[in-house]
């Protein structure tokens, strides 16, 4: 999927864009080098998305914390709707 992301810009630069499609993967770790290593040069110099990134491993951190067990399905529904909400009218850092 990085590849495609990437591919559809010029060699070298990566768009605040592009690094909100991937920062999952980057938080996680699993990019190919190269892309990673694209990452960390953007967001040396792009403080919106070095907030963006911190923001994101805080959630995941805090996530990670939250005790195993299922959620009521009217509950999920109601988040489900809501974050569809928010997505749509959401835009990536930059």
């Amino acid at each position: 999927m990085s590849e495609r992301i990437l591919g559809e810009f010029r060699p070298g630069e990566l768009t605040c864009r592009q690094l909100a499609q991937l920062v999952s993967d980057y938080v996680e770790g699993v990019l190919a080098r190269p892309v990673q290593e694209r990452i960390v040069a953007h967001l040396a110099d792009c403080d919106d998305c070095a907030a963006y990134v911190d923001q994101m491993r805080a959630t995941i951190a805090v996530a990670r914390d939250l005790p195993a067990g299922e959620v009521a399905p009217p509950v999920r529904e109601a988040l489900v709707a809501l974050f569809r909400g928010w997505a749509g009218r959401a835009k990536p850092p930059g």
